[in-house]
């Protein structure tokens, strides 16, 4: 079994209104020291497979497929177990 850590974020110069938002909501409850707020989506995942690069080959293909648009976003795979 691997544990499968995908770690989704927008690409550079793509709005993050929820991020906006969230930063906008922390300065009306008087956190002013917060410059920047990003919104970043995580999934965990628990992967039955043969091996590594199989498992990894798998997760590029759901993330190209289901998890991310390609236009806009970025993501990060970290693998672990065996």
């Amino acid at each position: 079994m691997f544990e499968v850590k995908v770690t989704i974020k927008l690409k550079e110069g793509i709005s993050d209104p929820e991020g906006v938002n969230t930063l906008k909501a922390l300065h009306l409850l008087g956190f002013e020291s917060v410059k920047d707020a990003k919104t970043i989506r995580t999934f965990d995942l628990l992967i039955d497979g043969k091996s590594k690069n199989d498992v990894k080959k798998d997760v590029e293909q759901m993330c190209q497929r289901l998890l991310t648009n390609p236009v806009i976003h970025t993501y990060e795979i970290k693998i672990d177990g065996s």
